[in-house]
């Protein structure tokens, strides 16, 4: 009796044995199979996040995003449903952009108001899409504008889409602009027209075409671009190639005019002097649909001053000579940060540099000038208070409101003479700074007994004094110092 109580309590606790082991297993199995999901999860969220992980869209202005610049205006609707991450968060930061825009820094000047019909403006973003440059123009007070009409760093863009083209349209009738003849899309810094290489002639001409398309679709009618380079070549092979790209565009569109924009005159560039433009437009056949932007300056940097009302006059009259006066549709102004005949492309506030406001009074109160589109490209960034870069639009609506001022202004009066001293005294830094540059340049190049193709005349400090300089054509290599680098300041942005 006791032997089988002893072996019953022995089964007995032997099967509380096993319950437990069997037990002890499954919490085991459950434990190793909650590892193992566990696992599972941390390595699909690690897969996954990529896909989560928002797409950067704090861009340069000059660089426009596929995806913000050419796709349709975003309804308050979509905003809600779309649940995405990335897309939401794309969204916002796009809006943040846009509305750093839309306040309103100056009125528009009535053109019916002012001594002479001058229509300035500047060169404004297009973040968003294009349909934002026409308020961006409108709060700055502009007259005219300029814009990118995709990026200019890309050579393939998304098409433009109808809501945006009917969100632009909309834009220019509520705020009154006439596409037809105020806003100067600016085409892309990779365009070569003159590129020998028929790959890359093709590549860039696709680009060109894709351009002038986008301007039929909005219904603007001028076109700015800068011709190219000769990449070695002949200047005449390099504008043969030009106007026969120019012929075939033509064909291709129906309406838009294509503005050759004159160049400062660094390297191979084609167009910095006026023959060169002359002798492309001679090869276009049709002559009613190809121009010229001038850019004050460039010519000034390629050695056509326009400082005092005499040089002024005799610009233009060398433009008018050699070109015809007929042919200029657009004027980019700027004042330039590097003396005259440097070959250097930097631009200044306007009254701040070499030209000084002087240049700007004569082109304000010439007559043939009256009803062209004038765009700003001058500098806006200013250094913030945490020490970063930062854009300041104000720049623009005050410089388009003091070039208004200028029309019917006496040049000898005291609040004139007051003005201009006081803006050659805030740019006299910057201006000692760039010709201190040109000057050691040009030592150098005396020092070493080379050349180049002699360019011209560096001015010294203030542009009295003139100098000898004999600027090398680009090679591409060896040219590390900043300073050394002839730069290109068009559209206000790095290129």
């Amino acid at each position: 009796m006791v032997r089988q109580s002893a072996r019953r309590a022995a089964q007995a606790q032997a099967v509380k044995t096993e319950s437990t082991r069997v037990k002890k297993e499954v919490v085991a199995e459950e434990v190793d199979t909650t590892v193992i999901t566990k696992s599972k999860v941390k390595v699909e969220t690690k897969r996954a996040a990529p896909k989560r992980k928002p797409a950067p869209v704090e861009e340069d202005e000059s660089e426009l995003d596929e995806d913000t610049q050419n796709t349709a205006p975003v309804k308050a609707e979509e905003k809600e449903e779309d649940k995405k991450p990335a897309p939401k968060k794309r969204k916002t930061a796009a809006s943040k952009k846009e509305t750093s825009d839309e306040m309103a820094l100056a009125a528009r000047t009535a053109v019916s108001s002012l001594p002479r019909a001058m229509y300035i403006g500047a060169h404004v973003s297009a973040a968003g899409g294009v349909h934002n440059a026409v308020q961006n123009a409108s709060n700055i007070g502009a007259n005219a504008f300029a814009l990118f009409l995709k990026s200019q760093r890309k050579w393939v863009s998304p098409p433009l889409a109808d809501e945006t083209k009917t969100a632009f349209h909309a834009g220019l009738q509520t705020q009154k602009y006439d596409a037809a003849k105020h806003i100067v899309p600016h085409g892309s810094y990779l365009i070569n027209l003159a590129q020998a290489d028929a790959a890359k002639a093709q590549q860039a001409y696709d680009s060109f075409l894709d351009d002038l398309q986008r301007c039929e679709a909005l219904g603007i009618t001028l076109y700015n671009f800068h011709p190219g380079s000769t990449g070695g070549a002949s200047m005449a092979s390099a504008c043969s190639r030009i106007a026969s790209q120019l012929n075939r565009a033509h064909a291709a569109t129906s309406s838009v005019v294509i503005l050759l924009e004159n160049m400062c005159g660094s390297g191979n560039v084609v167009g910095s002097r006026f023959e060169e433009l002359r002798d492309i437009i001679a090869q276009v056949d049709d002559k009613s649909r190809v121009g010229v932007c001038l850019d004050t300056c460039h010519a000034f940097a390629a050695g056509y001053d326009m400082r005092t009302p005499g040089t002024f006059t005799k610009t233009l009259a060398d433009f008018d000579s050699i070109i015809g006066l007929s042919y200029l549709r657009a004027l980019h102004l700027n004042d330039s940060k590097a003396p005259f005949a440097s070959h250097r492309d930097l631009h200044a506030n306007i009254g701040t540099g070499f030209l000084g406001l002087r240049a700007f009074h004569s082109l304000m109160n010439h007559e043939s000038l009256q009803n062209l589109p004038m765009v700003l490209e001058t500098p806006i960034e200013e250094k913030g208070p945490n020490g970063k870069m930062v854009e300041n639009k104000q720049v623009w609506a005050d410089e388009i409101k003091l070039l208004e001022g200028l029309i019917g202004m006496d040049a000898e009066s005291e609040g004139f003479k007051e003005k201009a001293a006081a803006l050659q005294v805030k740019g006299q830094a910057e201006r000692e700074r760039v010709q201190e540059q040109v000057d050691k340049k040009a030592g150098k190049d005396a020092k070493k007994g080379a050349g180049g193709k002699g360019k011209g005349t560096a001015g010294a400090k203030g542009g009295a004094k003139q100098t000898a300089l004999k600027w090398p054509a680009a090679k591409g290599k060896g040219r590390k110092k900043k300073d050394e680098e002839e730069s290109c300041d068009s559209c206000g942005e790095s290129e």
